[in-house]
């Protein structure tokens, strides 16, 4: 049975820093697209940074210079790394697994990640 498990968010204060973490169970990391997405009361999915198969990085233009996306393959967890964050960070941070031969497509539960002062 697949699993995806985040952990870390939290209440921050703005500039704040956190370290979500996504850990896996039933699938291999390095072998899925790993992406966090992010959603916003009110607000769609959208998202935030993507490790592929091969270890190329993608960045939301939002995320791009705040935020490091890493994997770590030996304890087959996935990270997000959040700097300077801002009170429009403020969303539920979902991991997503994904890969297209043969189709898989796995979400974990969500963790809140609350930037306020």
């Amino acid at each position: 049975q697949v699993q995806l498990v985040e952990s870390g968010g939290g209440l921050v204060q703005p500039g704040g820093s956190l370290r979500l973490s996504c850990a896996a169970s039933g699938v291999i990391f390095s072998r899925y697209d790993v992406t966090w997405y992010r959603q916003a009361p009110g607000k769609q999915r959208e998202l935030v940074a993507v490790i592929s198969r091969d270890g190329s990085i993608k960045y939301a233009d939002s995320a791009k210079g705040r935020f490091l996306i890493s994997r770590d393959t030996a304890k087959n967890m996935v990270f997000l790394q959040m700097n300077s964050l801002k009170p429009e960070d403020t969303a539920v941070y979902y991991c997503n697994a994904k890969r297209y031969v043969p189709n898989a497509n796995y979400w974990g539960q969500g963790t809140q990640v609350t930037v306020s002062s």
